[in-house]
């Protein structure tokens, strides 16, 4: 349909000015569309990405290689399917009446934009519940492995002295009984009083002087070394289990410092992903709308019924 000279779109008959501009089941139409590309496509990354990771060192895409494909795919995803959409709500939004020619490029725009919003809700609402289980999933995992780090040693010593892991005072206990001459006992329970020291002190920070000199009475029974090189192998050792619960806590901290950042870079493309989602489906609606005002009705003519010659 063209537009007059001074920019109006003429009327239709039968419209009216007071119908709404909004056309909802074109709007959802589009929506639609989009939320069904949009999650296809998204099941296609899925599908991709898991098949390009390999548990293997050497072997499928980096960690860097597949953050920029899956930025990429999600831009891609969201162009193709907001264009979609956005062009369906324009192609089958109806015509107005005595319109100019900037209000229905409004319009339209508007359109491809609603369109653009439903689609995204819909898609966000099928798409992060799936995603939200996995994640979840994961960080339950990861917070069972690293619980079970921590309480290792908790665990063992209540193992060790025969007691459930509610056992939070073996420590405590343990001091009551202490002999200056320790007697021999067995060599689980010795594991486990042991345990139960380190524990205290490593939560405390230092090693006291007596638990070191009860420590090296119980090494040097078992070792045959003396007091002095009994106490030094339990200085030996008490600064390897620190040192190793602080490169832990280094690892801890850059693992999640890394993962904040990725959160926060993954955050901003999205973001940008959906600005271009947005904008690509009001283009295609104002494109769409343009088609669908372009379509000229041609009254088709009644056929005449004639009277054949009679075959011979």
């Amino acid at each position: 349909m063209n537009r007059s000279s001074d920019g109006f779109y003429p009327a239709y008959e039968g419209e009216s000015s007071n119908v709404s501009g909004v056309s909802w089941g074109a709007i959802f139409a589009g929506a639609a569309a989009a939320a069904a590309l949009s999650l296809i496509l998204v099941l296609l990354g899925f599908g991709l990405g898991f098949s390009a990771v390999s548990p293997w060192a050497g072997e499928g895409v980096s960690a860097k290689g597949l953050g920029i494909s899956t930025i990429i795919w999600l831009a891609a995803t969201q162009i193709i399917a907001s264009g979609l959409g956005g062009y369906i709500a324009g192609r089958l939004r109806v015509k107005w009446a005595n319109m100019h020619g900037d209000e229905v490029y409004f319009r339209d725009t508007a359109h491809g934009f609603l369109s653009w919003c439903v689609a995204t809700l819909v898609t966000a609402t099928l798409v992060v519940g799936s995603v939200s289980s996995i994640v979840s999933g994961g960080v339950q995992a990861g917070a069972s492995v690293v619980g079970g780090a921590a309480g290792a040693m908790t665990q063992a010593a209540g193992t060790a002295a025969g007691n459930t892991d509610s056992d939070q005072y073996g420590y405590f206990v343990d001091s009551l009984f202490r002999d200056d001459r320790p007697a021999a006992v067995s060599d689980d329970a010795a594991r486990g009083t042991v345990t139960r020291i380190f524990a205290q002190s490593l939560a405390n920070g230092q090693l006291s002087a007596e638990d070191r000199t009860y420590l090296a009475q119980l090494v040097a029974q078992r070792t045959n070394l003396t007091q002095a090189d009994a106490e030094r192998r339990v200085d030996e050792i008490y600064a390897r289990t620190q040192k190793a619960i602080a490169d832990a806590k280094v690892k801890a901290q850059q693992a999640a410092d890394t993962a904040a950042k990725v959160a926060a870079w993954t955050s901003l493309w999205m973001f940008i992903a959906l600005l271009a989602g947005a904008f690509f489906a009001s283009l295609s609606a104002t494109f769409g709308g343009r088609r669908r005002d372009a379509v000229e009705y041609v009254e088709v003519e009644t056929y005449t019924t004639t009277t054949l010659p009679p075959v011979r």
